[in-house]
């Protein structure tokens, strides 16, 4: 088994070096009631507790979006869901389902368009008997406004 530990040891310090270029920060979501602020007039809701904030990287998934059809009787409309995965070290702790995703810096102008933009953790992290990194499943929260 020593040969595969070594040419998984390869892959990982590769894959840490040339794909995990970003920071990335995943968090459990806030608790408790928003509170008003009353300068802008936004709601603020409380911040979660951060379970890692380190390189990563936020990639999408092969399969193109689906559209989620609500019964016709239902008030909302349409939504869209856009898979994606989130990609961190083996030592970055498991991301729990429901956790909130988020790219705090880019290392290039072309994944700054990641900024602003938020996944929710759709399962815990993937796991497996043979690993080079962690994957999350993710899905990409609807933008308001």
């Amino acid at each position: 088994m020593t040969g595969l530990d070594q040419a998984l040891a390869g892959a990982t310090a590769w894959i840490v070096d040339n794909l995990l270029v970003d920071t990335v920060r995943v968090a459990l979501p806030g608790t408790g009631d928003p509170v008003l602020d009353e300068e802008s007039g936004e709601l603020e809701y409380p911040a979660g507790a951060i379970l890692y904030e380190g390189p990563g990287a936020v990639l999408p998934a092969s399969n193109p979006p689906t559209v989620v059809i609500p019964d016709a009787n239902l008030p909302w409309p349409d939504e869209t869901r856009s898979s994606y995965r989130l990609m961190t070290p083996l030592d970055a702790p498991v991301p729990p389902k429901d956790a909130l995703v988020t790219v705090t810096a880019a290392h290039s102008p072309v994944s700054a368009a990641l900024l602003g933009r938020a996944w929710r953790c759709s399962d815990p992290g993937l796991a497996g008997t043979v690993s080079a990194v962690r994957i999350t499943p993710l899905d990409q929260m609807r933008q308001t406004g």
